[in-house]
């Protein structure tokens, strides 16, 4: 079970694919898993007693905030972490009143004045607040809203919606319909309200945006409407009947052993935010698919962001050349590794050579391909993952988000891939919605929508020779 006391998190800035000093990176608690690294020798007698060593009791946490006390202006906020976001936002973020557009007759201008309906600086001035208020008002609910999640994330109360189910029953069926039938299938702890609700969405919405497509018990399908194309049928059938082996007898005797397919690899490129998920949230995977082995490889130059305290990075030797920090105690059947350079140096190397559409597939949280700031790193990775011909699943933070990114795709490689399935909005996105301190106009949900494609297969045709 995951730790029922959630640690505070970092700024809600969470996404690639933004204009430089625009990240958006969410620091999640650290994983619970123990790290296997490659080491140069054995460790001495005495470290191997010290890590042996009973970990010291973690602190109780003292509750700050009550149900009812969640809202306060980020400024005069009770959490120190949230007024240094205020007096970020007020630095960075832009008065987006009409006269300090272009053409509106006056200079840009910080924000300064919050909102007292939501609490966050939105405009430079009360004055421009209060002329510009019928804008405002589209989104000042869901401004509050991100507001008073906040403050209950930091709140120190006691979360039971972090406490994941364990491993499936053969015998019942998960329902992949939505997340109220997913978490009841799973038999998750009941969740009576709408707060907790979008809190543990946010950390769930990764490995299930995937276990949602390639479980053999999709919601999305071929038939009209499924968004599921015929080469995303192809596609991820394949990759279904690895995951979904039939039973062969085996067992742990001699007379029982049986041979097993290899594990399926799941790339998670770019990957920032979603390294450093709670490992209880990622071996959900392994419980959704109890009889294969999975193993997680999250790729990218900051897929160790803000982790340095939790595990500095191995030296880079000749036998780990990437550096790679691989956890394989996380769950009987699923292993993950992280390693932290670009995708295109290891494609180079033929690190993971060679490729399988029954055993690979490639996942993009929030890439931001054609985002100007970003786009320029992925036009080198673009005709490799194509190469591949394994599937690829995108996801986008908004419409204009994911459709960005899929323009980029096609102008870039037009005529190169297959569409697997069809962009639109993610069933299992996260419920909770997320501020740009860059700019608080700008909201945005993780995962909100989802597409997939992958290298077009080209098919031998034979010309008749004329007599």
């Amino acid at each position: 079970m995951a730790s029922s006391t959630l640690p505070s998190l970092s700024n809600d800035a969470r996404s690639r694919g933004r204009a430089p000093g625009q990240s958006r990176l969410t620091v999640f608690p650290p994983p619970l898993a123990r790290f296997t690294v490659f080491l140069r020798s054995a460790p001495s007698p005495g470290l191997a007693r010290q890590q042996l060593a009973p970990p010291p009791p973690a602190p109780e946490r003292k509750q700050v905030l009550g149900a009812d006390d969640l809202f306060h202006s980020f400024t005069n906020s009770p959490i120190p972490e949230i007024r240094q976001r205020a007096a970020f936002i007020k630095q960075h973020g832009a008065c987006p009143h009409p006269h300090h557009q272009p053409g509106g007759g006056a200079a840009p201008a910080h924000v300064k004045f919050e909102c007292p309906d939501c609490g966050i600086p939105v405009y430079c001035s009360e004055a421009h607040w209060a002329d510009d208020y019928e804008a405002h008002l589209k989104i000042c609910d869901t401004l509050r809203q991100i507001n008073e999640d906040d403050h209950d994330l930091r709140s120190g109360r006691f979360f039971p919606e972090f406490e994941y189910a364990g491993p499936q029953m053969e015998e019942a069926l998960i329902n992949m319909t939505n997340w109220d039938t997913f978490l009841y299938t799973r038999n998750f702890n009941a969740i009576n309200d709408d707060r907790s609700m979008r809190q543990a969405t946010r950390l769930l919405t990764y490995p299930i945006t995937i276990a949602s497509i390639i479980h053999e018990l999709s919601p999305y399908g071929i038939k009209s409407g499924g968004r599921l194309t015929a080469e995303g049928l192809k596609s991820f059938s394949a990759l279904r009947y690895t995951l979904h082996p039939p039973k062969t007898g085996g067992g742990l005797d001699i007379k029982n052993l049986r041979v097993e397919a290899p594990a399926v690899r799941l790339f998670i490129l770019g990957a920032r935010a979603e390294s450093s998920l709670p490992r209880d949230a990622w071996v959900q995977l392994a419980h959704l698919f109890p009889r294969s082995r999975i193993h997680l490889i999250f790729i990218g130059p900051e897929s160790m962001a803000n982790r340095d305290d939790e595990f500095p990075l191995p030296p880079r030797t000749p036998t780990n050349p990437y550096g790679a920090i691989v956890e394989d105690r996380v769950w009987p059947t699923m292993k993950i590794t992280t390693i932290v350079d670009y995708y295109h140096t290891l494609h180079k190397a033929n690190y993971f050579y060679p490729y399988d559409p029954y055993f690979d597939c490639f996942v993009l949280f929030h890439p931001g391909l054609g985002h100007p700031s970003s786009s320029h790193e992925w036009e080198e990775t673009l005709p490799m993952l194509l190469e591949t011909k394994a599937p690829i699943i995108a996801t986008g933070y908004t419409q204009a988000d994911m459709e960005r990114d899929i323009d980029w795709v096609n102008k870039k490689a037009a005529g190169e891939f297959d569409v697997l399935m069809e962009p639109g909005q993610n069933e299992f996105r996260s419920l909770r919605w997320d501020l740009n301190d860059m700019d608080p106009q700008d909201i945005s949900a993780g995962n909100w929508g989802v597409w997939a494609f992958r290298g077009k297969r080209y098919e031998a045709t034979h010309k008749i020779e004329e007599a």
